[in-house]
């Protein structure tokens, strides 16, 4: 990689160039960020993850500038233009604006004013105007009168036409008008007419007013989807006497007649060509930087999601409500297996929720269910209130699951697959019960854009919004470990490594050779070669394994330095484990070699503590108001308990149990309007909060929230 761009990188992210260095060449060899970050510390001078993703996107970012170079050079040169010097400005760029501006002069244009006074032969003139030398252009315009050329005005107003294309495409002018944007460009936005009644939900953009460089995000993805469905009219400008006077100020050397020529060709160059061609690459500037705070948002809410914490091992019956069409009812063992299903109607009056209550009871009793999990959607409080009227011969405790994205789920081609012979409503149901086991490993098989976190998602960048979801799945996967014995495929595939056709190949070798009982096994898969065995192993764990490491996060590259430690105190890898006052002995400085340093072996030593620790923390289910089921059911000023389901940069939604989510707004959570609080930095995605009904409105179900600290 070039230097240029290693000391870019460095200085951008605050970090050495050497890390920086260390990174892209573990990269080039086709090491992943959860490998990089995890096991290689001593290269990267322990970076963290989030350093290392950044130090990938920005070697992307600079090997498609590259890329762009390229095509640049190899145009120009067909156009036989290309001087050691424009070379050399080429290679030197490191930012696509100013590339696209060296480019400009020389790109095929369509045809333009300038190209046809050109083709009348005006230019001469043109450019006798631009010398500003003290002569009447009126007098020499008359020498251009031709066929072509009917009178002095026409010649005068081609030459203009060439002079404005030579102020737009001049890299000093679009750069002192980029200034003026920067500073000062506000973003107005104008309900189209005749548009009014169709255009309701975005009344409050019908005649708005905003400094770009202050707008938030909501606010500007709002007004650019207003646009998009063509209820607004969204401008981005400074204002126009002031870019004008910057371009007079520039290109104006002279007074007279020959000033005024140039004046007119300054203010045409900023209104029919810079402005617009400006606008656009603020817009898009604008709009990058939305999506990516967009795309942060759901990045970071999509990361709480797959990190809640799993109820572990337990026998569940899972219940998808519903009024008319009944509840899907199936029964899942402890690894989430299907193991019957029915239809139950406990809402289908006296006799048929009678008939209910016995067969939910025979079940629990017939496959030793440990617990019930109920979606939330339709009919969930009732459904709850339903199975929590029953008694049992022993606790059975009851959770709310959140079944966004399991309809998705179960008309998927992964669900067809796992489920060949059931309807997607048995599906579903599964869904619902493996989400509770395991949220990580069954929301893994749902598009995230369909798990229904995050704001504007269908507005953002799609493949940039893609992109960085899979990153926040594989980081996920990466930092609990999976289970090689028991994860499914599309688990597997997430695995730093591995990908679809590996992890086929591992299921397939499980389900003919029966389990792996060690981490060595794994290279018999077949196409499992040295580097991806390198990359998947570490993060990869087996129950109840030959060698006691292979159910931790030691890679096996390192197993040679916990043997050594184990040798040393006459003991057993399973003693040291097992066995504080044995750990408390080592010195690990005693094991540092070339290839391992401190930092790997104070990991070594944290994993020998608790191998295998999933770091999601204990279970806690939410709770909801027993009393409290239904919008009609709230009072301005109640309390209530509720579990944040969504979190935006405009606010908080809460899931209060009614079917509708309440709002609290940003306002609510402190700061003032020109610095509010980032919500995120208050709540996250599962979070149990107290909040207070501050508000509301019944016909639009909309529910105002303040939090209760």
């Amino acid at each position: 990689m070039d230097e240029k761009y290693i000391k870019l990188i460095a200085d951008k992210l605050g970090i050495r160039e050497i890390q920086v260095k260390n990174t892209a060449f573990l990269f080039s060899q086709g090491a992943t960020v959860p490998f990089i970050s995890r096991y290689r510390k001593e290269a990267t001078g322990t970076l963290n993850e989030v350093q290392v993703a950044q130090i990938k996107d920005e070697i992307k970012r600079f090997e498609d500038l590259d890329k762009r170079k390229a095509s640049i050079i190899e145009s120009i040169e067909k156009q036989e233009k290309m001087t050691p010097e424009l070379h050399k400005a080429i290679d030197d760029a490191v930012d696509i604006t100013v590339l696209e501006d060296l480019y400009l002069p020389y790109k095929q244009k369509k045809k333009t004013r300038a190209t046809m006074a050109k083709e009348k032969g005006l230019e001469p003139l043109a450019t006798l105007i631009l010398t500003q030398k003290n002569f009447n252009p009126l007098t020499d315009a008359e020498k251009f009168i031709n066929d072509k050329v009917a009178n002095i005005d026409e010649a005068l107003q081609g030459a203009r036409d060439i002079i404005a294309e030579t102020i737009n495409e001049n890299v000093e002018a679009r750069n002192r008008i980029r200034n003026l944007f920067n500073r000062e460009a506000i973003i107005t936005s104008r309900l189209v007419k005749g548009k009014e009644e169709e255009g309701q939900k975005f009344r409050d953009y019908f005649e708005y007013d905003e400094k770009l460089s202050r707008i938030p995000a909501h606010r500007l993805m709002a007004m650019m989807r207003g646009a998009n469905e063509g209820i607004l009219k969204v401008g981005i400008a400074p204002d126009e006497q002031n870019a004008i006077e910057i371009l007079n100020r520039t290109f104006v050397k002279s007074k007279g007649e020959v000033g005024r020529q140039i004046q007119m060709a300054a203010e045409d160059s900023y209104k029919r060509l810079m402005q617009p061609s400006i606008e656009t690459e603020f817009n898009n500037l604008a709009k990058e930087k939305a999506d990516q705070e967009a795309i942060s948002v759901f990045a970071e809410n999509l990361r709480n999601l797959l990190l809640a914490s799993p109820l572990g091992k337990k026998r569940i019956l899972a219940l998808d409500p519903g009024f008319r069409t009944g509840c899907k009812l199936v029964c899942l063992n402890e690894q989430g297996n299907l193991l019957h299903n029915e239809a139950i109607y406990p809402h289908s009056g006296t006799k048929e929720a009678f008939e209910a209550m016995k067969k939910v009871t025979t079940l629990v009793e017939q496959y030793k269910i440990d617990v019930i999990a109920i979606g939330n959607g339709t009919a969930s409080r009732e459904t709850e209130r339903f199975v929590k009227k029953i008694r049992f011969n022993k606790d059975i405790n009851v959770y709310m699951v959140n079944e966004s994205g399991a309809s998705i789920y179960s008309a998927s081609e992964v669900a067809r697959e796992e489920f060949p012979n059931y309807d997607i409503t048995v599906r579903g149901a599964v869904s619902i019960g493996r989400r509770l086991l395991d949220p990580l490993a069954e929301l893994v098989k749902i598009d995230p854009k369909s798990i229904g976190v995050g704001q504007y998602q269908h507005d953002v960048n799609q493949t940039k919004l893609k992109e960085s979801l899979d990153d926040v799945v594989v980081s996920c996967v990466n930092q609990v470990g999976v289970n090689v014995n028991t994860a499914s495929k599309h688990l597997l595939t997430y695995v730093s490594g591995l990908g679809p056709t590996l992890a086929k190949n591992i299921v397939d070798y499980r389900t003919e050779n029966g389990p792996f009982t060690n981490r060595n096994q794994l290279k018999k898969v077949p196409r499992m070669g040295e580097k991806a065995f390198e990359q998947c192993a570490g993060f990869l764990r087996i129950d109840n394994p030959d060698n006691p490491l292979d159910n931790s996060a030691v890679h096996p590259e390192k197993y040679y330095i916990v043997n050594k430690m184990a040798e040393d105190l006459k003991c057993t890898v399973s003693d040291l484990m097992a066995d504080a006052s044995l750990r408390k002995k080592i010195d690990i400085k005693k094991y540092a070699d070339d290839k391992t340093g401190i930092p790997t072996l104070t990991d070594i030593m944290s994993e020998l503590e608790k191998p295998g620790r999933d770091p999601r923390g204990v279970f806690n289910p939410p709770s909801f108001e027993q009393n409290v089921e239904k919008i009609t059911d709230l009072k301005e000023g109640m309390e209530l308990t509720g579990i944040v389901t969504n979190v935006t940069n405009f606010g908080a939604f809460v899931d209060l149990g009614v079917h509708v989510s309440g709002l609290i707004h940003v306002s609510q959570l402190g700061g003032t309007r020109k610095n509010p609080v980032n919500p995120s930095s208050v709540l996250k995605i599962n979070q149990p909060v107290k909040v207070k009904v501050i508000s509301l409105d019944i016909d639009r179900n909309r529910i105002g929230l303040g939090l209760v600290k």
